[in-house]
């Protein structure tokens, strides 16, 4: 049974991220802590209650496809009403559009609680999410009136569509035609892996729907976006005819089977109709605003599955009897919590769960200061943090979040090789968070391509010399957390030495930098995770007396853990992005 934990979840945002420092951004003047906290309370109430019965029978059932449609599993339709009717799909919107503006710091330790409790269901309004996002930013306002209120209110969902099957992530070869027709366009093609591209929670969605308008550039520069609804939608707002989209078929898949992955058609006879958002040809830089959103959604989905793997490990761990412990008397089995290789693994589990929130939360942050500061130069710099995180988040979260779910497995033996305990779903599951808005290596390849050399290192310097700051500025009498400390310095040190070394080589010799990008984005995560909970540590130890004891000793433990047994991993990885490029680019293709 899934518990929200809600103490871990507050003691990130309030007192390792003092979110009351948003209080300077005007549209966080009538932020709390007390307010963030209530909306964690009731997130945590839905999604134990509704959410997480739901998660098991969805994963057995499915979804069922028919020419009319796609059905959900019994109780998710009912369970979406429950979930628009509780206000959710607002939280976060622009209140111009009956949102609920919330810091993004918030909105993404909710969507932990989705993700954690069920993954399949929480995915859909995460992708509605991101096209309310882009539509906000991108569309005209006549656009904006049209769809947002009610995409807002939940009563319309909406959807990302990119992916064609010859062109997968290369977006440059998309072949979906658009062709002018008046004050609209007829769209034509077909996509592939689309989530929640057809359900029966709502009567409309609205697709944001990459296309190539007729006569329009080669590769990436000849995209548009379009707004292409399942529905045509009256200028009145009342909904008109069929549009031309039409499920073709539903994927079947390893994991998240309650969520419908479909094969969407448009267009099959006159063309579906859709609108331009924007200008014409620069569709991508429109969808990257989703997909940004989204590349943050899917980071802390990541760590989300991970924490529902650890809670399900650790209560097996408390249960379960077997073996005698190592050095006890007598021959009772024991809880199997007990023996040091299983206490290994659920501290594993939980202190890279632990980073990883850490990390993903004061990512959101950074966005909301990057978005909101009134001083211009902290908003500069906090959205150069953030942007510089998010492939980090997307890329470093998702992977531990899979190796954190398999740890889950390998705690509950042959139990977890089987369905009847549910440890091998979060594995199942959570396997698509690293391939969701591009894989691990399409991170990384930004991380190093883009967001490191777009000013030469300028943005990760800063937050190198930030981290190290404050790092020197722990003093405790606890020796525990200065062990912890010294280690997270060691390791800024490691990355700031590695990150130079990538620099100089990107100048001359770009292709080696790209060989290693991913274990260079691993060795940020892994640093910056360090960083975090060397921070937590020294915030429990002042903190340690009185009723939250218990609390803030697992904080110094979790993160003592965490620099003896996970920071370690730097030094090979650092070693890796130093000394590996040869071995992959002096392999011929052909060798492989």
């Amino acid at each position: 049974m899934y518990r929200a934990p809600l103490r871990e979840l507050r003691f990130v945002l309030e007192e390792l991220l003092d979110s009351r420092s948003l209080g300077a951004c005007p549209a966080y003047a009538e932020y709390s802590d007390e307010l963030g906290a209530s909306i964690l309370e009731e997130a945590g109430r839905f999604a134990e209650s509704v959410l997480d019965p739901l998660n098991r029978p969805g994963d057995r059932e499915g979804v069922h496809w028919s020419e009319q449609g796609v059905r959900t599993a019994e109780g998710f339709h009912d369970a979406y009403q429950q979930f628009k009717a509780g206000g959710w799909p607002q939280l976060g919107a622009d209140p111009r559009f009956g949102g609920q503006r919330v810091p993004q710091s918030l909105d993404s330790a909710v969507q932990e609680i989705l993700a954690s409790a069920n993954l399949a269901f929480k995915l859909c309004p995460m992708l509605t999410h991101g096209a309310v996002h882009a539509l906000t930013l991108s569309a005209s306002p006549k656009q904006q009136q049209l769809y947002l209120p009610r995409m807002v209110s939940g009563e319309w969902t909406g959807t990302m569509v990119l992916t064609e099957p010859q062109a997968g992530s290369d977006l440059a070869q998309i072949r979906t035609r658009a062709v002018p027709e008046g004050d609209h366009y007829r769209v034509f093609g077909q996509k592939i892996f689309i989530t929640w591209g057809d359900h029966d929670f709502t009567e409309n969605t609205i697709h944001m729907v990459l296309a190539r308008i007729d006569g329009a550039p080669a590769g990436v520069k000849g995209i548009s976006l379009f707004i292409v609804p399942k529905v045509l939608v009256n200028s009145d707002g009342s909904l008109g005819e069929r549009n031309e989209v039409k499920c073709m078929s539903v994927e079947h898949k390893l994991g998240i089977h309650a969520s419908p992955t479909c094969v969407m058609q448009f267009g099959q006879d006159k063309g579906a109709i859709g609108y331009l958002v924007g200008e014409p040809n620069h569709g991508l830089e429109y969808m990257f605003v989703m997909m940004n959103t989204a590349r943050l959604a899917v980071g802390v989905e990541g760590y989300a599955v991970g924490e529902r793997a650890l809670q399900q490990a650790t209560e097996y761990a408390r249960t379960r009897l077997q073996g005698k412990v190592p050095g006890a008397t007598g021959h009772t089995p024991a809880p199997i919590i007990q023996h040091p290789d299983v206490r290994r693994m659920l501290l594993t589990m939980k202190s890279c769960t632990e980073a990883s929130r850490a990390l993903a939360l004061y990512a959101g942050l950074q966005l909301d200061l990057g978005m909101h500061h009134p001083q211009e130069d902290v908003r500069r710099a906090a959205l150069d943090r953030g942007e510089l995180l998010i492939p980090i988040v997307k890329g470093w979260c998702t992977e531990t979040g899979n190796e954190t779910a398999a740890v889950g497995m390998q705690v509950h033996g042959g139990m977890g090789f089987i369905e009847q305990t549910g440890a091998a779903q979060y594995l199942r599951d959570v396997r698509i968070t690293t391939i969701y808005e591009g894989t691990t290596g399409i991170q990384s390849n930004d991380l190093v391509g883009r967001k490191l050399t777009r000013d030469r290192g300028a943005a990760m310097a800063a937050f190198l010399t930030d981290m190290q700051r404050e790092l020197r500025e722990i003093n405790s009498a606890d020796a525990v957390v200065l062990q912890t400390r010294d280690a997270a310095l060691r390791a800024v040190a490691l990355l700031e030495r590695t990150t130079l070394s990538l620099l100089a080589g990107l100048g001359t010799q770009p292709e080696r930098a790209f060989a290693v990008s991913v274990p260079y984005l691993k060795l940020c995560g892994v640093v910056i995770g360090g960083w975090l909970l060397a921070r937590a540590a020294a915030l429990a130890a002042a903190r340690i007396e009185g009723a939250d004891r218990a609390f803030y000793q697992a904080k110094i433990r979790t993160a003592h853990f965490y620099a003896k047994q996970i920071l370690p991993q730097a030094l090979g990885l650092a070693q890796v992005v130093e000394e590996g490029a040869d071995s992959v680019l002096a392999t011929d293709a052909e060798l492989v």
